[in-house]
């Protein structure tokens, strides 16, 4: 039959189109039992006890840093000034997870990790590199608002993904790529969007470098994430959890130990007590503001290295994006941020790129 064979515009095409939805819909049927079967057998494959620890550490790192981001920005809006100040505050809660490991050692019969000068090297860079980051986010604090600046760091997990797969082999499927791109074309609405947010007296200078360090803190944290898990698996072996209690350990204190010295330098310790008497609700105030964010932020990072030892650095970015939109409401509703179109719409499309992100994972974990 040739192209000119008006016949061939008399064959029927209803049946052969009804038959369309139903094999789709089998299909859709039968990934989304494919799915659930792929869940259930995840399940049964762990204890209670771990499911217990992932939620546990999974709601703590939601909670936590969500309220160390508004701590930080509340440090500023209420008459903060210094830099080295909210990051010292940042890892000055070490000794939290010191304590916690306490019990395993006195009553669990558990003797502390053989602490090789390789490991040590780790752990040295691991506590340079987190002072960096919470000096890099407290640049970024002190200019952009909370809601402006968590948006921002939704990054993280473009970051996280590209070196979990450069640094621990994770994979990165197209669903991943694609959540990448929408990320990144949230924090470009931002940036577009600059002028609407910008508080009084911050100049155009100011909120720049405020949105730059965010960005670089933000690869960092990703940095962080890939380097701990990698940590885990080529020394640490993730054989139990209090080695990660360990760990976590010796990099908040080394990390401490570099920002006290950054701290000093700066002269800092000396302007604490200016600082107090002129910030806004008195000096009782301060010392709240401050201890909270040394609780909040040790907290934050305790449940994430948890996550990282219990799951993976994916799991652990993917958790982290999931505070942005908490942080950006929470922010609008405590300090009143501006929330432009622009600010909304990025916000519409983080979450999107997150989900994108979240699907995509699932589903190379099924088919895998």
């Amino acid at each position: 039959m040739d192209a000119g064979d008006p016949s061939r515009h008399t064959i029927p095409v209803r049946p052969p189109a009804a038959a369309v939805p139903a094999v789709s819909n089998s299909s859709l049927q039968k990934r989304a039992a494919e799915f659930c079967n792929s869940v259930l057998e995840t399940y049964k494959r762990k204890s209670l006890s771990f499911w217990f620890l992932l939620l546990l550490s999974s709601a703590t790192m939601l909670v936590a840093f969500t309220a160390s981001s508004l701590l930080s920005r509340l440090y500023y809006a209420n008459g903060g000034k210094s830099k080295w100040i909210i990051s010292w505050a940042a890892v000055a809660g070490w000794p939290i997870t010191a304590l916690v490991l306490l019990p395993p050692y006195l009553f669990g019969r558990i003797s502390p990790t053989p602490l090789s000068l390789k490991l040590f090297v780790w752990y040295i860079l691991l506590g340079f590199l987190s002072a960096a980051d919470n000096l890099m986010f407290a640049w970024a604090y002190a200019y952009l608002p909370a809601s402006t600046a968590s948006l921002l760091s939704s990054s993280s997990l473009i970051f996280s993904a590209l070196f979990g797969y450069f640094i621990v082999k994770n994979d990165l499927n197209l669903s991943s790529i694609n959540a990448i791109v929408i990320i990144t074309a949230g924090t470009v609405i931002i940036a577009l969007d600059s002028e609407s947010d910008r508080y009084p007296g911050v100049t155009g200078k100011q909120y720049t470098l405020g949105f730059i360090w965010d960005i670089l803190g933000s690869a960092l944290h990703g940095l962080i994430f890939a380097l701990s898990e990698l940590v885990f698996l080529k020394l640490l072996g993730r054989r139990s959890f209090h080695v990660v209690l360990e760990q976590q350990v010796m990099v908040s204190l080394l990390a401490f130990v570099f920002t006290s010295i950054g701290l000093v330098v700066n002269n800092d310790f000396q302007r604490m007590r200016s600082e107090a008497s002129n910030f806004k609700h008195g000096e009782g105030s301060y010392a709240m503001v401050l201890t909270w964010a040394a609780i909040t932020f040790q907290l934050g990072v305790l449940a994430g290295t948890a996550i990282v030892f219990l799951a993976s650095t994916v799991l652990a970015g993917v958790l982290n994006a999931v505070r942005v939109p908490l942080t950006a409401i929470a922010a609008v509703v405590l300090f009143h941020d501006p929330m432009s179109g622009f600010k909304i719409l990025s916000l519409v499309i983080t979450v999107w790129g997150l989900g994108s992100y979240i699907v995509g994972h699932s589903s190379s974990k099924v088919n895998s």
